[in-house]
C-alpha cells in the first residue's frame, strides 16, 4: 500500500489531500502543532471521515522529524506545515524563518537520512517571484493585468524574493531542488498561486477568498488593501490535490523541479470582482474598508499552466464561479465554527 505523510496535515489543504490520498487508498499519516486556527476542528472533522493516524509534532524539531520519517518510511512527504502571511513574517521574521526554511530544512534532512525512497513535494508560493515591477501591467475592465503575458508567468522568471516570507519560503523552494540535484532525493517544488476550497479558516492576512466569504456570509467588515483591482488566478483544493499525486505518479520524470500551480487564465479574479460575486449570490450589499498596499503585493499574479499540462497532464477542472457557490455552502452550513471563535 503506498502511504503518506502530510505535514501541516490539519490545516486546510492537508485535510483535503489527506482525504484525497485516503479515498484513492493511501496510508495517510497527517503531522501537524495544532497551533492554526481550525487545526483542531479540521482534525476531527477527517477523524470522523477517515482513519488516519495524526502525530502531533513541530517540524522545527528535527529529533521529532527524524523518528517520524524513519518509522513511517512514506512513499510520500507532502510538505505543507508553514507560517503562510507575509504580515505576520514582517512582524516576526525570525519565528517566520524557523518555520519555513528551517522547518522544510529538518524534514528535507530526515528524508535524506531516514526514508531515502520517499518522494518529497512541497509547497511553495507564487511570492518566490517578487513584485515583477519589471513586466507591464495595464487596467482593463476595472482589473489589473499583464499587458504582454496572456497565458501568465512561467517557471523560468527570476526568483526575487521580497518579505521575510519571500525569502524564508523561497529558501525552502531552493533546497528542494538542490536536495534533487545534490543528493538525488526525489522532490518537486509547486510554486502555488491562491488555494481556496471547504474548511479553510481565513483570516485577514491569509487566504482572502476565504475571508472575503466568510465575512461576507457572517456580516463582517471587509477591508480591501490596495485599490481592489489586484488581480489573482485561483485554484479550488480539490483541483490540488490531484495534481499532488500526479506529481507523485511521474516522480522519475519531474523530480528536481519547480512547477508554477493555479487556476491559470481561465480562472482569474480581483478582489472587487469577488466583491460583486458574494454580493450577488448573498443577495447583499458589502462596503469594504480601505487600507494601505501591503509590503510586497503583486498588482497581479497568473500562473503559465503550459509545463504543468504537458509534464503532469493536469490542468484545473473546477471554475471559480461554482468553487465561491461551494464555499458559500460550507460556510452557511458550518457559521457554529465561526461562531464559537473561529472568526
Amino acid at each position: 500500500m503506498k502511504s503518506i505523510l502530510i505535514t501541516g496535515g490539519a490545516g486546510f489543504i492537508g485535510v483535503n489531500a489527506a482525504r484525497h490520498f485516503h479515498e484513492r487508498g493511501w496510508a495517510v499519516t497527517i503531522l501537524d502543532n495544532l497551533s492554526r486556527r481550525g487545526a483542531s476542528e479540521n482534525l476531527d472533522w477527517l477523524r470522523r471521515q477517515q482513519q488516519i493516524r495524526f502525530e502531533k509534532a513541530d517540524i522545527r524539531d528535527f529529533r521529532a522529524m527524524e523518528r517520524i520519517v524513519d518509522e513511517l518510511r512514506p512513499s510520500a512527504v507532502l510538505h505543507l506545515a508553514a507560517q503562510v502571511a507575509v504580515t505576520t513574517s514582517v512582524t516576526n521574521p525570525r519565528e517566520d524563518f524557523e518555520n519555513n526554511a528551517l522547518g522544510t530544512f529538518n524534514v528535507l534532512d530526515a528524508i535524506r537520512t531516514k526514508s531515502p525512497e520517499s518522494f518529497f513535494i512541497n509547497a511553495s508560493t507564487n511570492k518566490v517571484y517578487g513584485k515583477m515591477d519589471d513586466i507591464d501591467v495595464v487596467e482593463r475592465n476595472g482589473r489589473y493585468e499583464y499587458k504582454d503575458l496572456p497565458n501568465g508567468v512561467g517557471e523560468d522568471r527570476p526568483l526575487d524574493f521580497h518579505s521575510p516570507y519571500g525569502c524564508s519560503k523561497g529558501a525552502a523552494d531552493q533546497y528542494a531542488i538542490d536536495y534533487a540535484r545534490i543528493y538525488g532525493t526525489q522532490s518537486v517544488t509547486f510554486r502555488q498561486s491562491c488555494i481556496y476550497g471547504t474548511r479553510q479558516f481565513g483570516i485577514e492576512d491569509q487566504g482572502w477568498v476565504a475571508w472575503f466569504t466568510i465575512a461576507a456570509v457572517l456580516g463582517k467588515k471587509i477591508t480591501i488593501y490596495g485599490d481592489g483591482k489586484q488581480t489573482r488566478d485561483v485554484l479550488h483544493v480539490q483541483d490540488l490535490a490531484r495534481v499532488y499525486e500526479a506529481a507523485f505518479e511521474r516522480r522519475e520524470a519531474v523530480s528536481g523541479q519547480a512547477f508554477n500551480i493555479g487556476g491559470g487564465p481561465s480562472n482569474t479574479i480581483s478582489l472587487l470582482e469577488l466583491v460583486r460575486y458574494l454580493e450577488e449570490d448573498l443577495s447583499i450589499h458589502v462596503l469594504p474598508q480601505w487600507g494601505d498596499w501591503r509590503p510586497g503585493d503583486q498588482p497581479v499574479f497568473v500562473c503559465n499552466l503550459e509545463k504543468a499540462k504537458r509534464l503532469l497532464e493536469w490542468q484545473p477542472s473546477i471554475p471559480v464561479r461554482d468553487g465561491v457557490g461551494q464555499l458559500i455552502r460550507w460556510v452557511r452550513d458550518n457559521k457554529s465554527l465561526f461562531d464559537s471563535g473561529h472568526d
